[in-house]
């Protein structure tokens, strides 16, 4: 059966915990969801269901700077469905949605294999001021618009991961 991504809702929370926990290893991810949730600063947040089971979850939370600017964090795949492209629709569909509500820019921390060829790249983060600033920290640009760089500001939720 095909895989369906879809807005998240209240019914799925413990199902994108576990999810989360089973994914990194730990429960900060899951706890950073949830902080984000409950301060309102998730703006995109969706899942990956197959056969009734929820097997992935992409979020993109608003940044505190730049104003038009989200974050990818956390994307997660159950180990059972990863390497069938479950991770790489998620990023589709939470570029596109995040490009369609006027957002300009996604920056994001993680494995530069992955996301270069997600089209996130090194360069457009780099003029970035950043604290997560280095060889992880990537952006895509979601249309032509190329402002001025300014610090990059996540939301207070991040400062709890270890």
């Amino acid at each position: 059966m095909q895989s369906t991504i879809r807005d998240a809702c209240a019914d799925d929370q413990n199902a994108i915990r576990r999810l989360l926990c089973d994914a990194f290893g730990r429960r900060a991810e899951a706890d950073l969801v949830e902080a984000l949730r409950d301060c309102g600063a998730l703006s995109i947040s969706l899942v990956t269901e197959r056969d009734g089971e929820l097997v992935g979850y992409i979020a993109l939370p608003r940044l505190r700077s730049p104003k038009l600017g989200l974050a990818l964090a956390p994307l997660a795949v159950a180990a059972l469905h990863r390497g069938r492209g479950i991770g790489s629709r998620l990023i589709k569909e939470g570029l596109n949605r995040a490009r369609d509500a006027g957002n300009e820019i996604v920056f994001v921390l993680g494995a530069p294999e992955y996301y270069e060829r997600q089209g996130f790249s090194l360069e457009a983060a780099q003029p970035f001021p950043c604290a997560y600033a280095g060889p992880y920290f990537m952006a895509i640009w979601l249309g032509d618009a190329r402002r001025t760089p300014e610090p990059v500001i996540y939301p207070d939720a991040f400062d709890a991961i270890p």
